[in-house]
């Protein structure tokens, strides 16, 4: 079965849009490693990445040489008079700094009374620590909960600190153009800078936003806090190549052999953390059923977006594997791609062991 094989097994029950892709590393001529990829679907087609924005923010974060210990209300000065203001940096990363899961930042444009004031949603962010995360955090944090905050706020800091104008222009410039995939992944500003105009696949039909939500970004407080830049936690759009072509990179940076991004230590991204699977900017491979399917291995540590997408990466099999989905068009109550994604990800891994086979490899 062939990537586009695999791709038409998705069903347009799932999504209406899909592209697929995976990689295996192999060693070439003269014992050089390089890539072996495969692709189908609508490859062309830019994707609302979602949450995928946060494992390239994680990963701008470490380019960019942010300190890991540095207290949030150094960074971002809307932090301050918060319980987030002490709180180190690389806890938000890792879904331990006792944020709340979500807060609806962008009420103000649903009741008419829209634009929000930026600097006071992030100030009500970085307040909305949760009841049982109370005082100072521990070393390795507070119990981890998955949610946007603190992505949002960590996507400001990096922002700051290298002086770019949001999270979306850090993640352009740190991890995008170096890997030069710069017009096939970015904000939809970015993209149009260079000149690119789509295709989108669409999202969601939303009333309080005048119907289909199409090449601006899904996720509401994104939408709010950046509009057609990025956030933090989501507002990247990506062709399957050019995210296989990051999560490629992030593999080749562990094992030390990455040209794009030099001297980039991503150890600490990846690491596993106490009280769960979640890590810093990923999650590993839970130890019962999976999103990431049977095929991948123990150590294997990925990402879903909630608009349909997800990567994932195995450090021993040498092998990345993409989805790319609209699933929440024309309603996010679709939720067939729960049962889909493990699926098509055992489905990937196989075809990239094959690829490997192909060219006299053993099975990984």
């Amino acid at each position: 079965m062939n990537a586009e094989h695999i791709r038409r097994s998705v069903g347009a029950d799932v999504a209406p849009s899909c592209a697929v892709a995976c990689s295996t590393r192999i060693a070439g001529p003269g014992g050089r490693l390089r890539w072996r990829r495969e692709a189908g679907g609508e490859t062309a087609v830019l994707f609302d990445l979602a949450s995928l924005t946060k494992s390239m923010l994680a990963v701008a974060a470490a380019r960019a040489g942010v300190p890991r210990s540095a207290p949030l209300g150094d960074l971002v000065a809307e932090a301050r008079a918060t319980p987030s203001e002490g709180v180190p940096f690389e806890l938000f990363l890792a879904h331990r700094a006792g944020l709340a899961a979500h807060q609806a930042l962008f009420a103000p444009l649903v009741t008419g009374g829209g634009p929000i004031d930026r600097p006071a949603a992030l100030h009500e962010a970085a307040a909305g620590r949760r009841a049982d995360a109370q005082g100072t955090p521990p070393r390795e944090g507070f119990p981890p909960l998955y949610g946007d905050l603190g992505y949002a706020l960590a996507g400001e800091a990096v922002a700051r600190f290298v002086g770019a104008a949001d999270a979306g222009e850090a993640i352009a410039r740190l991890v995008l153009e170096p890997l030069g995939v710069a017009d096939r992944a970015g904000t939809v500003r970015d993209l149009a800078a260079r000149g690119v105009a789509g295709p989108f696949a669409p999202t969601e039909l939303v009333a309080w936003r005048g119907g289909l939500v199409q090449g601006a970004v899904h996720d509401e407080n994104a939408w709010a806090l950046t509009g057609y830049g990025g956030s933090g936690h989501a507002g990247i759009f990506g062709t399957a190549e050019a995210v296989l072509a990051f999560g490629e990179a992030v593999l080749d940076t562990l094992d030390g052999g990455a040209a794009a991004w030099p001297g980039c230590d991503l150890s600490w991204v990846v690491q596993e953390r106490p009280g769960g699977t979640l890590r810093a900017g990923f999650d590993g491979k839970s130890p019962e059923v999976s999103s990431a399917g049977g095929r991948m291995g123990p150590r294997a540590f990925g990402h879903l977006g909630f608009t349909g997408t997800s990567l994932w990466i195995d450090p021993d099999a040498k092998v990345v594997v993409v989805l790319l989905t609209n699933r929440v068009s024309p309603t996010r109550a679709n939720t067939a791609i729960r049962e889909a994604r493990p699926r098509v990800h055992d489905a990937l891994f196989e075809r990239a062991v094959q690829l490997r086979a192909m060219l006299g490899e053993p099975r990984g």
